[in-house]
């Protein structure tokens, strides 16, 4: 058991919660809330040395480590406590629907960044579709050239917003930008969690340095 492992074990209020710390369970990609377990220190223990999220099961009364059955893992990236010391964060990279009902989240209707998301969702659906139906639409339809185009002329202008320090213009820009960046994204078949993984990675290789 290394000192990380002890120390934060030592800082936890077990007697409050008679030996169980509730921890909420969030993808760290996006941010998505995906479960709520229950860890002993033992189960803590194990997915500090192990990084394979494990929690004490209080149906089965043992340890379980997700995805022991389904083999949809959550593999453990930060860990943390509340200002209370009597419940846990836990940050995860999940492989497959963490809810047995085959969700994403246990949660049916948690959304960690709604808007965005809800924006993502209605701009796929536009693709296919009828240019005159919508702006969207006619901006698949012209094609990859003519977006990508949409999204220069708006960093473009994004920037010279920021260069004459003019917010409110700035705020209106960087949307512009923001929403052709999305549609862009749509076009060439990604979105954001690729971007999200993407940062992660280059941020956990610059903290190695």
């Amino acid at each position: 058991m290394n000192m990380t492992t002890v120390n934060l074990i030592e800082q936890l209020d077990w007697d409050k919660q008679q030996g169980l710390i509730p921890a909420v369970v969030q993808n760290h990609l996006s941010g998505k809330v995906l479960m709520l377990g229950y860890m002993d220190k033992a189960a803590l223990t194990q997915t500090l040395e192990t990084k394979a999220v494990t929690f004490y099961s209080r149906s089965k009364n043992r340890l379980w480590t997700k995805g022991e059955s389904s083999g949809n893992t959550l593999t453990l990236v930060a860990i943390d406590l509340d200002c209370d010391n009597d419940s846990l964060l836990v940050q995860v990279i999940p492989a497959g629907p963490t809810c047995h009902l085959g969700r994403e989240s246990c949660w049916k209707d948690d959304n960690a960044h709604p808007f965005i998301n809800n924006l993502a969702s209605l701009i796929a659906s536009r693709k296919g579709q009828a240019a005159d139906t919508s702006y969207t639409a006619s901006l698949f339809e012209r094609g990859t050239k003519r977006i990508a185009q949409k999204v220069g002329e708006e960093g473009l202008e994004t920037a010279l917003a920021a260069a004459t320090h003019d917010k409110p213009e700035m705020i209106d820009e960087a949307s512009d930008l923001m929403y052709h960046l999305l549609v862009l994204l749509e076009d060439q078949d990604l979105s954001m969690d690729d971007i999200n993984a993407n940062l992660m990675k280059r941020h956990a290789k610059a903290s190695q340095n």
